[in-house]
């Protein structure tokens, strides 16, 4: 197997979270590891809502925070809150100098709207629905011009060397061949952004690729991972059959949107006393339940948005009429898909993961900062807030100003033969999603064993099957109902302040070992 050497920061990823941190790092050199073109694929890219910040003169990062707390469901850590919080506004100033075009008022203010469960309209954004699109615009240029990043495109991490304790190196192939010999480049240091998990249920709002294999990938090579159980259904993904769902941003629920059945009624004000800005979880289960109920869900927003639709969220009204829904005069279908994972490698507020030598930051990461429900908005700007975190934590390691570029030549290979990803993404939307209990989280277990066996051979799909195990063992652990998690057998929250969740994944299988004993 070749093995590479580099003094420069190696970092796996090419969202938001590891452009930021490649910027933030300069001049230290730096090789970023993505498997597809830079910035396409991104879950970042494809944001709408905006960055969450404190930026207006009746707002307090403290309003922001104590937001977060409650929307978090009592396992948010206030620290991190505030951290992040009082961070934000310093970010939004730096995007844009960085020439992200936020929408400005009339005096050159930022446009604010609000989204669900914040007490303010503090949601930076973009033509109103291209935030995530702008952002990565503008990062991905300065990055074109910061002459101390390397990218290597069409390479994909597949493994991490390490001895349980520490991380000194990154497995990679083409992103073509992942059954291919790997390379090893070991690094300065390693930083993980990979992106988050929700692609591994049959309906999610994130890019095809992004199911888990990062999380996966630290959880093998010995990482604690925190939160697993917590996964956010976004509420309005469009209901018209494409995979992945395309997303209704939740802007359009803070413009007066609202949420009807098939029957005309609306049925959020039922349920929640904010009604379609109920904190997400609420709203998306709500969702679900009438669609389980045969009452097909849409969002109107006919009188409360009318034509200005087409202008102000065009990746919405596109995404409607390629699919022949007209919101200037239909309800947009829409369904509960798999959005965010609030889990992922535990790491601190340096972005330090369990294992030294190894960071993680954006959704690829638990910071503590989102609980058990995700304040809307607040991803992206964990994302930024982290990623400088890591930049400057490492920056006090690595003190290398230049470095060669790394130079790799990939054996040659065929595509992964992953056979049963359509078997292990409808597992998780049956056994994993919106709603659980204890009998089909053993299920789902038990069926994910049965798959990783019949692809043994396959490090991607045992990187996917890692972070799937992690999330099942971790929400039949959990025997309450807490946000973004709910057992229907285990409905009610347990008193106190909410406890966070943290597994290896060796801990995570003697739990589905254990369970496979007790089936025979």
């Amino acid at each position: 197997m070749q093995t590479i050497e580099t003094p420069r920061v190696v970092i796996i990823g090419a969202g938001l979270a590891a452009v930021y941190t490649a910027l933030k790092l300069a001049p230290c050199p730096v090789v970023m590891i993505s498997p597809e073109p830079l910035g396409y694929g991104a879950s970042s890219a494809w944001a709408q809502g905006g960055v969450a910040a404190a930026m207006a003169l009746t707002d307090s990062p403290k309003a922001h925070a104590d937001d977060t707390m409650r929307a978090g469901a009592g396992s948010v850590l206030r620290e991190v809150a505030e951290f992040v919080t009082k961070a934000a506004p310093e970010h939004i100033l730096d995007l844009s100098e960085l020439g992200t075009g936020f929408d400005r008022t009339a005096d050159g203010g930022f446009v604010q709207s609000r989204e669900a469960a914040h007490s303010a309209a503090r949601v930076v954004r973009v033509k109103g629905d291209q935030a995530g699109a702008e952002i990565m615009r503008a990062l991905i240029g300065a990055l074109r011009e910061t002459q101390s990043i390397q990218v290597i495109e069409g390479a994909l991490a597949v493994g991490l060397e390490s001895d349980g304790k520490k991380v000194t190196g990154v497995y990679l192939t083409r992103a073509e061949a992942a059954d291919a010999p790997p390379v090893l480049l070991r690094g300065a240091a390693h930083v993980l952004a990979t992106g988050g998990s929700s692609g591994l249920y049959a309906q999610t709002t994130n890019p095809v690729r992004i199911r888990g294999q990062g999380i996966g990938m630290a959880a093998r090579a010995g990482a604690r991972v925190a939160d697993a159980e917590f996964v956010q259904f976004h509420p309005t993904a469009i209901d018209v059959g494409e995979d992945p769902t395309p997303l209704a941003t939740e802007a359009l629920r803070g413009e007066g949107a609202v949420l009807i059945n098939s029957d005309g009624h609306r049925f959020m004000q039922d349920v929640h006393p904010d009604a379609e800005l109920a904190p997400r979880d609420i709203v998306a289960r709500a969702v679900f339940e009438q669609d389980q109920a045969g009452k097909r869900p849409a969002l109107d927003t006919r009188a409360a948005i009318g034509d200005g639709i087409t202008a102000d969220f065009p990746a919405v009204t596109e995404a409607c009429l390629r699919n022949g829904v007209d919101p200037l005069r239909d309800p947009i279908p829409v369904t509960a898909s798999a959005h965010y994972h609030m889990g992922g490698v535990e790491t601190d507020l340096a972005g330090r993961s369990s294992l030294t030598g190894l960071w993680a930051c954006g959704e690829a990461a638990s910071t503590g900062l989102h609980g058990a429900n995700r304040l809307a908005s607040n991803g992206l700007l964990e994302a930024l807030v982290f990623a400088r975190a890591c930049a400057r934590d490492i920056a006090c390691e690595v003190t290398e100003q230049s470095a060669p570029e790394v130079d790799i030549t990939f054996p040659r290979g065929t595509p992964d033969k992953t056979h049963d990803l359509a078997a292990l993404r409808q597992i998780m939307t049956e056994e994993v999603g919106v709603v659980r209990n204890a009998v089909g989280l053993r299920r789902a277990l038990t069926g994910i064993t049965r798959l990783e066996t019949r692809n043994r051979g396959s490090n991607l799909f045992l990187n996917m099957t890692a972070t799937a195990t992690l999330i099942a063992a971790a929400a039949l652990l959990r025997e309450e109902s807490r946000g973004a998690h709910c057992r229907s057998d285990f409905p009610q929250l347990i008193p106190g302040p909410g406890q966070r969740s943290a597994l290896t994944l060796h801990e995570a299988l003697a739990l589905r070992d254990s369970i496979a004993k007790d089936a025979v």
